[in-house]
């Protein structure tokens, strides 16, 4: 999106890579068109996860448990990963992954509706990841603050939707209209609360990161 596709390929051949197991549920991920993270942000979440160590991580929206499982690598065997998933098909498709993969020790998959079940959680968590319906993520907001402890950190995905974040509301398809200004709204709650620090980075599809203070 920012990089051009010459830049990309010369970056991602510089990763060292990941373990076989790893890379088959990835390109399993891809084959069937599930949404996952893209090879940038995972390296972005392995150097913030290996420097962090975190103790409680929370992802909002599992898919089919492929970020989880592979954030779990990054960790630490320690930490406890909650990931919160509410499309049915892809609750079964991560339950059997997490159970292959055999973190069901390790990560809890809470089935239903972020926004509710957010609600029930309780602080504080070290780690944050948002990976959920674009539209939500200013939804969420006031829930995920609740729950991020003081220094954690927040990681915040595809926040530049292809470009179209710097475009005018009107330059955007219709249908993309109401996530195009949520999203806007989002990254200004990040970037201006009192309580964060947040960088926003054109790494993936734009990636934020910040910490509560």
């Amino acid at each position: 999106m920012n990089v051009d596709e010459r830049m990309t390929a010369y970056i991602r051949s510089l990763d060292h890579g990941e373990k076989d197991w790893i890379r088959t549920l990835e390109q399993k991920a891809r084959a069937e068109h599930v949404p996952i993270i893209r090879k940038e942000t995972a390296a972005l979440l392995r150097v913030l996860l290996t420097m962090q160590k975190p103790g409680k991580l929370l992802e909002v929206g599992a898919a089919v448990g492929f970020s989880s499982i592979f954030m779990s690598e990054y960790a630490g065997e320690n930490c406890k990963i909650t990931t919160i998933e509410n499309y049915e098909p892809r609750i079964i498709k991560a339950r059997e992954n997490i159970e292959k993969a055999g973190k069901q020790g390790q990560i809890t998959l809470i089935a239903g509706d972020a926004m509710e079940v957010l609600k029930t959680l309780e602080p504080s968590y070290d780690f944050i990841f948002m990976d959920a319906a674009k539209g939500q993520y200013i939804h969420f907001f006031p829930e995920i603050l609740r729950l991020l402890g003081e220094g954690g950190v927040l990681v915040s995905d595809n926040v530049l939707q292809d470009g179209d974040i710097v475009q005018s509301r009107y330059a955007v398809t219709r249908r993309n209209r109401t996530i195009h200004s949520r999203m806007q709204e989002y990254l200004w709650e990040l970037t201006h609360h009192p309580s964060l620090e947040t960088v926003v980075l054109p790494i993936g599809d734009g990636v934020t990161i910040s910490t509560k203070r």
